[in-house]
């Protein structure tokens, strides 16, 4: 496919290199600046205006400021374009819900960037739990954060109006999403508190969820922008078995998967460990899920259904 990028920071150049054998055909940003960067490094051609791109190439990639997420998907999807929307799809369900029934209406594809469905960990142990052998998923307990850098609070993610929130829908949406995916079930009700603690900004910098299934399932959860060592955590408990997700390389550390498989004897657990050193690799893999369902009708890990979800979670806090 010839693919188009609206948005050419630094996600926008990690979809541009993760296209495998689709080519990158055209580019736009409202900096031009950063979309002639983009453009020199792919040999993509430059686009004065997003309606322009859409019209060069077969499928788009959406990798925008929160604000302008759902508004570029709806214009894209009129074009009769298949979309990667990057995540979180639009500051609040509300802006979201529209692009369900457009996707609809236009018959086209439209993905949410949930990367982290598509680390080898993620999936080992997605593969894992489908196989049988844990029984069923009682809860999840997961925390996720990094510590910011110098002239944070001056970024567009701690202006509310472009970002919608702060650490919660940032980080966090990748945590809920997360949840939903090893429950395999709508989360029903939502607690939770968030609070600005350390960067002097009018979006929080930590968020802390308990979210529960209508049978019970837990979800407890923490994101954060006050984690000094960047971390990835992500535990998932069922009746015989623990898988405990860990790392997602680079500064988060070597990601690994633990399986710890409870003996019908109980006591000390079986315990196998899957390390997955190297390039983070879910770019790639999330693209190739796209790029196939695209061309073959097929349908999507993490749609605008799932995006919908996480995003209904995130208006229940922020309406506290």
């Amino acid at each position: 496919m010839r693919v188009g990028i609206v948005g050419c920071g630094v996600i926008g150049g990690k979809r541009a290199a993760a296209l495998g054998t689709d080519l990158l055909a055209v580019v736009h940003d409202r900096e031009r600046a950063r979309a002639e960067a983009l453009a020199a490094r792919t040999g993509a051609a430059v686009c004065a205006s997003a309606a322009e791109l859409f019209g060069r190439c077969d499928a788009v990639i959406i990798a925008t400021t929160n604000d302008q997420l759902a508004p570029l998907c709806a214009e894209a999807l009129k074009a009769g374009k298949p979309v990667l929307l990057e995540k979180p799809g639009a500051r609040r369900a509300a802006e979201l819900e529209p692009l369900v029934a457009l996707a609809a209406k236009q018959k086209r594809l439209v993905k949410v960037g949930f990367n982290h469905r598509f680390h080898p960990a993620a999936q080992k142990a997605r593969d894992i739990l489908d196989a049988g052998g844990c029984g069923s998923v009682m809860f999840v307990r997961a925390r996720y954060g990094h510590g910011g850098r110098v002239g944070y609070e001056k970024e567009w993610r701690a202006d509310p109006g472009i970002a919608g929130g702060g650490e919660l829908i940032d980080q966090g949406v990748h945590l809920i999403d997360l949840a939903r995916w090893y429950l395999g079930a709508e989360l029903t009700k939502v607690q939770g508190h968030i609070g600005t603690f350390f960067w002097k900004m009018p979006v929080e910098d930590n968020a802390f969820l308990t979210l529960l299934t209508a049978s019970g399932q837990v979800a407890h959860l923490h994101a954060s922008c006050t984690e000094w060592k960047n971390l990835f955590s992500f535990e998932i408990y069922t009746q015989r078995a623990k898988l405990h997700l860990e790392g997602l390389g680079g500064s988060y550390g070597v990601e690994r998967l633990y399986h710890y498989q409870m003996r019908p004897e109980m006591g000390p657990p079986d315990t196998v460990i899957y390390e997955y050193p190297g390039a983070d690799a879910s770019w790639q893999r999330e693209w190739l899920d796209f790029s196939a369902a695209v061309q073959s009708g097929g349908v999507v890990s993490g749609g605008l259904e799932d995006a919908l979800a996480a995003l209904r979670v995130v208006d229940a806090i922020y309406a506290r």
